[in-house]
């Protein structure tokens, strides 16, 4: 397993102190961060990392792990689960789903049908093993459940900064899970071509801050992309997330994101690491 140099363990502790920082509703906060998985050094990192917000679907790529070493989720295609009335979903969400489809589409009941699968206390043991975030799934604001909401736009935050290093320690090898459920976890994440020979593997995330009353404000919408991406013998790990301050309309904020990253990540990744 590959040990992060002590200049990045000092960046994450850094932001680690500095994440709950508050947020001047006027202003966008935004961030790219890519480091090199063989390294753990930093090839581009701008914006706000060290600000943690709320991880939303992007929250799928630990479930999925979670699922896999827990032996809830088997392959690529099961389990495959019904839906059901009773989760109270939007149409979009209301079909059968398996891993494949969970990840591709971001289906947010078969999420919650994995956590009260774990069940509270192993849900919590893997948070707190994958030292994700605040590692907080107590749930609360806005009368959200721990084991099932914690994520969306809840008590669970995370940076851009401890987005990465939880990836670089997915694909080195360093989370107390099994094979298994590394191999299969990278299987089902969607996949994207970018420029220059780099092959994308990411997931998106969308929501919105809460106001001082604790309801969704909708002129403060969260977007993300995390992931990994690989060319010949070279493989980053990367977040980019974007907390903007007007209503978007024409496409999710995360799709925007996310195809923003896509197209910059060649000139990002020109240089390599020392």
């Amino acid at each position: 397993m590959i040990s992060a140099k002590p200049a990045i363990l000092v960046l994450f502790a850094a932001a680690a102190v500095s994440a709950a920082a508050p947020v001047n509703a006027a202003d966008p906060v935004r961030c790219t961060v890519i480091l090199d998985v063989d390294t753990g050094m930093a090839i581009h990192r701008q914006g706000g990392c060290d600000q943690a917000f709320y991880p939303q679907s992007t929250f799928k790529l630990p479930l999925a792990m979670m699922g896999y070493d827990k032996g809830i989720l088997v392959d690529e295609h099961n389990p495959r689960w019904d839906y059901q009335a009773k989760f109270k979903r939007s149409e979009r969400e209301q079909k059968a789903t398996d891993p494949t489809i969970w990840e591709r589409d971001s289906i947010v009941w078969y999420s919650q049908e994995i956590t009260r699968r774990l069940g509270r206390e192993a849900f919590a043991d893997y948070v707190r093993q994958f030292d994700y975030g605040n590692r907080d799934v107590a749930g609360g604001p806005g009368g959200t459940d721990g084991l099932t909401e914690s994520w969306l736009s809840s008590s669970l935050k995370i940076s851009p900064d401890q987005q990465v290093s939880f990836l670089r320690r997915f694909m080195t090898g360093e989370l107390p899970i099994s094979a298994k459920a590394v191999s299969m976890t990278q299987a089902i994440v969607p996949v994207f071509k970018a420029g220059d020979g780099w092959t994308v593997h990411g997931k998106t995330g969308a929501g919105w801050l809460r106001d001082a009353k604790g309801k969704p404000d909708r002129s403060r919408p969260l977007g993300w992309f995390v992931g990994w991406a690989e060319k010949g013998d070279r493989k980053v790990v990367f977040a980019r997330m974007l907390v903007d301050n007007k209503r978007h309309t024409d496409q999710p904020i995360s799709f925007t994101v996310r195809d923003g990253l896509i197209k910059d990540l060649p000139k990002l990744t020109s240089r390599r690491p020392n």
